[in-house]
């Protein structure tokens, strides 16, 4: 099953220190921004729709919605994000790319152009790349969940294997949003690998506060509470693991004895 990172969400301009090059200066996302023509207001209708489509699992009819509104108003930014944000799920890099980076010339400012095609050039090999983008979505003032920016920055760093800026990363992610669950979850796993038992099983309990526990984050219990010699945790997660999800991958390592 893919990771969908933080992206889905479906101008004036300002300053914006410590912006990257090349990224525009921050702009309201354009998705945000007043119609100023039908054509405009028609096209922002469209892609909305397509993005409800997008989250409901129906593709085709999203991208059938992205090409209504880009045959509307060619110059509408959102209509390129969403393409883009489709292809990128269906695994065809190619048209991802060529679809964010026309949203980006039209829109280089917006944050949530950044934030998403960040994410794809971190996830396709392009980490300092994203994180550029990712960085400019962060510090961008008028976007209202840079919770995003930040939790995929932190993965990005992840991949490329610094989880000490990671850890940072997902510090403002958390910070930035007390329900983000995701982010708590990896501030725990990034505490289990340098052996800090105690932060990582209180960032569990907190990942546990705010979701319904995940097979990986019952799996990381389990992990914690052997370490710490905790049987009571780790029988308790054990049977989560085994009543909620007993297919997953999880399960089958723990029935296997495989727990790290």
């Amino acid at each position: 099953m893919r990771y969908l990172p933080l992206l889905l969400t479906c101008g004036l301009l300002a300053a914006c220190a410590g912006v990257p090059l090349g990224q525009g200066a921050a702009q309201r996302p354009v998705s945000e921004q007043p119609s100023t023509t039908d054509a405009r207001a028609a096209a922002k209708i469209h892609v909305e729709l397509g993005a409800a489509y997008f989250q409901s699992g129906r593709y085709g009819v999203a991208l059938d919605e992205a090409r209504t509104a880009q045959a509307i108003d060619p110059g509408y930014a959102p209509a390129y994000h969403l393409f883009g944000q489709v292809y990128m799920y269906l695994d065809d890099a190619d048209s991802a790319r060529r679809n964010f980076e026309q949203a980006s010339r039209l829109a280089p400012g917006d944050p949530e152009i950044n934030n998403t095609y960040g994410w794809f050039l971190c996830a396709t090999g392009q980490e300092q790349a994203g994180i550029e983008r990712l960085t400019a979505a962060t510090r961008n003032p008028y976007y209202k969940t840079p919770t995003r920016p930040y939790t995929n920055l932190g993965l990005c760093y992840l991949r490329l294997g610094d989880d000490t800026a990671a850890e940072g990363q997902f510090i403002r992610a958390a910070q930035s949003d007390p329900t983000n669950a995701r982010a708590r979850y990896h501030l725990a796993s990034i505490a289990y690998r340098r052996g800090a038992y105690e932060a990582a099983q209180n960032y569990i309990n907190e990942v546990h506060d705010i979701a319904d526990p995940a097979p990986d984050s019952l799996m990381l219990g389990i992990r914690i509470a052997r370490q710490t010699g905790n049987v009571g945790n780790e029988q308790a997660y054990a049977s989560q693991l085994k009543s909620r999800y007993p297919t997953s991958r999880e399960y089958e390592q723990y029935s296997k004895g495989q727990f790290e």
